[in-house]
C-alpha cells in the first residue's frame, strides 16, 4: 500500500480534533475525510486507505501518488492557527534556507517559461482555481492549494533587458502544516496545474 506508513500516523489521530486543525470534514458514514486540494475535493477514506477525488462523474478518480503524500500529510501535521497574513520566501521558512536548494529549488523556471511573455495570462489560468488577483510584480495571485495553505505566485515581464522572473512565496506558517519536503511537493503540483491549464 503506498503510504502505509502515513495510513498508519492518520489512523492514530482523533478524526474530529483531525478535521479541525486540517480545517476539513470529517464524515463517519463510511470514516472519511473530504478535503481540497486545488480546487478539487477528495474523499480520503479511513476504512480501506484510498482517496478519491468526488468531482467525476462517473467512477471516482483515484488521487495520484503526489496528491496522497500531500493530502495525508496535510491531515497529520496540520495546526490550528491563525494565517500570519505575511508572505515570505521559501529560505525564510524555519531551516528552508538549507532545504529548497538543488534538487528541492521551487519550480519558478516553469512558471517563468509560460508567463513570462504574457503574465496576465496568470489571471485567466488561475480564476479555475478561485486565485485571488494580487498588487505585485506585472501579474500575480494569492491561490489556496490546501485550506490552511495558501501560496502567492508573481511574475515578472520579459522584456529587451530583463528576463522573466517568477516568485513563489508562502504564508509564514506554511512550515507548521507541512514538512518542508512535503511543501515542497505541493508547490509542484500547484505550479504543474497552473502550467497544464495554460495550455
Amino acid at each position: 500500500m503506498a503510504h502505509e506508513g502515513l495510513w498508519q500516523q492518520l489512523d492514530r489521530l482523533d478524526p474530529q480534533e483531525t478535521a479541525q486543525r486540517a480545517k476539513c470534514q470529517y464524515l463517519t458514514d463510511p470514516p472519511r475525510y473530504v478535503i481540497t486540494l486545488l480546487k478539487t475535493e477528495y474523499a480520503v477514506n479511513l476504512s480501506d486507505k484510498q482517496i478519491f477525488s468526488t468531482q467525476t462523474s462517473g467512477q471516482p478518480k483515484p488521487a495520484a501518488f503526489l496528491e496522497q503524500l500531500c493530502l495525508l500529510a496535510y491531515l497529520i501535521n496540520a495546526q490550528d492557527l491563525p494565517l500570519a497574513d505575511k508572505f515570505v520566501g521559501p529560505e525564510k521558512l524555519p531551516s528552508g534556507q538549507f532545504f529548497f536548494r538543488g534538487l528541492h529549488s521551487l519550480p519558478t523556471e516553469r512558471l517563468e517559461e509560460t508567463f513570462g511573455n504574457s503574465p496576465e495570462r496568470l489571471y485567466d489560468v488561475s480564476e479555475r482555481f478561485d486565485a485571488k488577483r494580487c498588487e505585485f510584480g506585472d501579474a500575480s495571485i494569492e491561490l489556496y492549494v490546501l485550506p490552511r495553505i495558501p501560496l502567492k505566485i508573481v511574475i515578472w515581464r520579459s522584456d529587451d533587458e530583463f528576463d522573466a522572473r517568477a516568485s513563489i512565496l508562502f504564508d509564514q506558517t506554511a512550515g507548521t502544516h507541512l514538512p518542508l519536503d512535503a511543501l515542497g511537493t505541493l508547490v509542484n503540483l500547484a505550479v504543474e496545474a497552473l502550467v497544464s491549464a495554460s495550455e
